[in-house]
């Protein structure tokens, strides 16, 4: 059976084991999980945080990440303005971006959640508003979210995923893991 590790990945952290392109250190998931022969099975930019799904089954790895599998992906996104539902119509169509149409995202509006603080915060402005949006996709492309969210005037300020297929990050406190069987 294989092994799957749900990891709450916090700001600022790689999606890898190891840093080879910078010069100065930065954070990786070796700081944080120490159980040989997992890999992430997909990504999570630096400056994004939740769910990254690592396993020691390299088909599970790969039908994870496969965007042809399309595998939903579902996260809670603070963005900056206030958008109206129909702001919104054009991410439930699907958006093209530089590289390509995207699918069509399934979204709403939702109340702030209860997360963990981020170090560092995001930075808040009193004369701009934001709103939380969770929006599930199937993809997963270099920065979509926050590529699709600027596409609709909307900068994306806080990207947390939630969600991967049936796993979830319900009980799984930032920087921390459980392990499960895949």
């Amino acid at each position: 059976m294989a092994k799957v590790i749900l990891f709450n990945k916090p700001f600022g952290v790689l999606s890898q084991f190891t840093d080879v392109k910078s010069p100065t250190p930065r954070p990786t998931l070796s700081g944080f999980i120490d159980v040989p022969g997992v890999y992430p099975a997909g990504r999570l930019d630096r400056d994004s945080e939740g769910l990254l799904v690592l396993t020691d089954d390299g088909k599970l790895q790969a039908r994870i990440a496969d965007p042809k599998n399309k595998i939903s992906k579902t996260y809670l996104v603070q963005v900056e303005g206030a958008p109206m539902d129909k702001d919104l119509a054009p991410l439930r169509h699907g958006v093209t971006l530089k590289d390509g149409p995207t699918r069509p995202a399934k979204l709403r509006l939702i109340d702030p959640p209860s997360l963990w603080d981020r170090d560092p915060p995001v930075r808040y402005r009193k004369s701009v508003p934001d709103q939380w949006i969770q929006i599930t996709i199937s993809e997963g492309r270099n920065r979509q979210l926050r590529r699709m969210t600027a596409h609709i005037g909307f900068p994306t300020l806080r990207l947390v995923r939630w969600r991967v297929g049936n796993w979830t990050l319900d009980g799984i406190e930032s920087g921390q893991f459980i392990t499960t069987a895949g």
